[in-house]
């Protein structure tokens, strides 16, 4: 029995039964014992998430915003590719965006304002993000180390996108699903996706049991007993 048939019936049904935690328990089990992005990530707003095909895009620091005859003609561009790789965002995207060093953010308002017109689901920033006020108010989900306003124009550079890249041990490669809530991002890949979310829905409904038999005063031993959850 097919659960969902497109990607927006699998996120919808994400959004209204899962949370981060017991998709990342269930791949535990299938032996994905890597896939949560570091800690200190988290949405701008806690009741935010996140969920979406990964676009990624990789970063790198510089010490100017505009190289004069440089033998790589991307150091010649202000930002980089950014702009190149913000537009090339398409709809249930998620902007994921590694390699600086935080001393700069990665996104910020009119950034989202691009990704809302372009249909995509997020950003999620392995660094800082600014004009946290324009973001709040265009209620996009975005995740990051927190806000930070200095500029990324002079400091870094947008080097390639839609590549492999890796974040705290856990790599996100384009098309892996990025899940993310106030408990931290998972990266859920293409091939055990299917796997993981069945085995998730399945989890979490029987969590609501277990649930109810310990409010009904069963012991936590017995109900681990009994439902092999906790």
């Amino acid at each position: 029995m097919n659960l969902w048939t497109s990607d927006e019936e699998l996120f919808d049904l994400a959004r209204r039964e899962l949370f981060t935690a017991v998709v990342g328990d269930v791949m535990d089990k299938m032996g994905l014992l890597h896939q949560f992005l570091p800690p200190h990530l988290k949405p701008l707003r806690p009741d935010m998430v996140v969920i979406g095909r990964a676009m990624p895009v990789l970063e790198a620091d510089v010490f100017a915003e505009v190289s004069p005859d440089p033998a790589n003609p991307v150091m010649g561009q202000a930002f980089g590719l950014m702009f190149r790789a913000l537009d090339d965002l398409r709809p249930n995207e998620v902007y994921v965006c590694t390699g600086a060093s935080p001393r700069y953010a990665l996104w910020g308002g009119l950034m989202s304002t691009r990704a809302i017109h372009l249909k995509a689901a997020g950003a999620v920033v392995d660094g800082y993000s600014r004009d946290t006020d324009q973001i709040l108010a265009l209620d996009f989900p975005t995740f990051s180390a927190g806000g930070y306003a200095q500029d990324q124009g002079p400091r870094g550079k947008v080097i390639d996108f839609r590549v492999p890249i890796e974040i705290g041990g856990a790599l996100v490669r384009p098309g892996d699903i990025l899940y993310g809530d106030r408990d931290g991002v998972c990266v859920i890949p293409r091939e055990a996706e299917e796997e993981a979310f069945r085995g998730a829905l399945e989890k979490a409904r029987g969590e609501q049991r277990v649930k109810q038999a310990i409010e009904s005063g069963m012991s936590a031993t017995d109900a681990f007993a009994q439902f092999g959850i906790m």
